[in-house]
């Protein structure tokens, strides 16, 4: 698991809220909050779909919901806080093991998670990696950490380790 402090909050959130980088993760929770708090559950009720509508995923992609959280965020003022829970896509998460040649099988993880917190004044991305039952490797964990490092720099967001 690592910290990482975003330098440019301006760059970061067009990045997070007005573009495709953040696409191949999906919502587990948003919590925002302005005048008032709204926390958006993003697991999906499959009641609500017909038998041809069905969804593989257990939670709304992020580009699905990016938009409502958008619209609760803009405005003159700043927002108090926000932290968004999100999680590489299982595809994403099994072709990412298996590039970098992980011993630990991609159906051993049951997320790579980002979690994005914002307190006011700056935002920390933390990762981490939600197993299915206790593993001893953490080689998994480590292919995360370099992977959400270099993806970020990919995409020009500046950050700093804390």
């Amino acid at each position: 698991m690592i910290a990482l402090q975003i330098t440019s909050m301006k760059q970061f959130m067009s990045q997070l809220l007005a573009s495709d980088t953040f696409d191949i993760f999906l919502l587990e929770e948003a919590v925002i909050s302005t005048a008032s708090t709204i926390t958006i559950d993003g697991h999906v009720n499959h009641d609500f779909y017909g038998d041809g509508e069905k969804t593989d995923f257990e939670f709304r992609p992020w580009r699905e919901l990016k938009g409502l959280c958008f619209d609760l965020i803009k405005g003159k003022r700043t927002p108090l806080s926000f932290r968004f829970v999100l999680h590489l896509m299982p595809e994403k998460t099994a072709a990412l093991l298996e590039k970098e040649s992980c011993s630990v099988e991609s159906s051993q993880i049951r997320a790579l998670v980002l979690n994005i917190r914002y307190d006011g004044t700056k935002a920390v991305l933390t990762t981490g990696t939600s197993y299915h039952t206790f593993l001893l490797s953490r080689e998994a964990d480590a292919i995360w950490d370099k992977a959400v490092r270099k993806y970020l720099g990919g995409k020009g967001i500046p950050f700093e380790e804390v």
